[in-house]
């Protein structure tokens, strides 16, 4: 069970999913941080890793494996005995799963648009019209998600549609954890379907968005729980965090608290 090397990025929410399961199975890792600014992503050494151009991507033992959903079921059923995080039953590793669906289909893609136009928008600014076209066309899973922000960011109907999908997954974050007692989604035991939304949370909370849950209190325990957890710390090094890299949210996040 030697020989794991992950490419990712810091800042990327599907990255952190993936090394939080390393680090809280005790796996150790050579990690590549790709700068996906640069298109490190886009250049042939990687994309014969992942043909879609996105991170991560494990290699383990010179196999690749990609998806960071697949590779978080990889690495549990890779070692069931270190740190499980699949309920015990079939029935409760289906209804995981289910969750799981839910949290890709709905809040994982709706937290990219906040995201992209608080974040990475000034660096697409900086390009040519041309040059633009040409990073989208490049981008075999996120092209027509690029071109519909554009150069000028997504429009106030996208970002209110987003919102809304990320406040409908808090409700329901909501009623997973009140039907399990908690403090995790599925009761006390964390599974998956915690490693897969806790990029979203951690970056809302980033953002300025947590009065999601201002009255709902069952998801600040659940974020204080998952920031206890062993592996938090190591797989939310520095950098990893919005705040961290661009002074301008770490800024909005602190006029905001005053």
């Amino acid at each position: 069970m030697s020989g794991f090397v992950l490419y990712n990025a810091p800042q990327s929410t599907c990255s952190q999913r993936v090394r939080f399961v390393l680090n809280a199975k005790g796996l150790p890792f050579e990690e590549h941080k790709l700068d996906l600014f640069a298109g490190d992503q886009l250049k042939p050494d990687y994309l014969a890793i992942n043909p879609n151009g996105v991170v991560p991507a494990l290699v383990h033992d010179g196999e690749p494996v990609i998806d960071s959903a697949v590779i978080i079921e990889y690495l549990d059923e890779l070692v069931p005995e270190r740190a499980p995080f699949r309920p015990k039953s079939l029935l409760g590793i289906a209804r995981m799963r289910s969750m799981m669906r839910f949290i890709d289909e709905v809040p994982t893609p709706a937290v990219r648009v906040p995201s992209y136009n608080l974040a990475f928008l000034p660096h697409f600014q900086s390009m040519s019209e041309a040059e633009f076209q040409a990073l989208a066309d490049s981008k075999p899973l996120r092209r027509e998600f690029l071109l519909r922000m554009g150069r000028t960011g997504f429009p106030q109907a996208d970002m209110d549609e987003a919102i809304g999908r990320l406040y409908r997954a808090v409700v329901r974050m909501d009623e997973w954890i009140g039907a399990s007692g908690g403090p995790f989604l599925m009761g006390e035991a964390i599974t998956l379907a915690d490693v897969a939304i806790m990029p979203v949370i951690v970056r809302m909370d980033d953002i300025n968005l947590a009065s999601h849950w201002d009255e709902r209190p069952s998801i600040a325990r659940w974020l204080d729980a998952i920031r206890s957890h062993p592996a938090f710390q190591p797989t939310y090094y520095f950098g990893s965090l919005l705040t961290e890299k661009y002074p301008h949210l770490a800024e909005g996040k602190l006029r905001k608290a005053s």
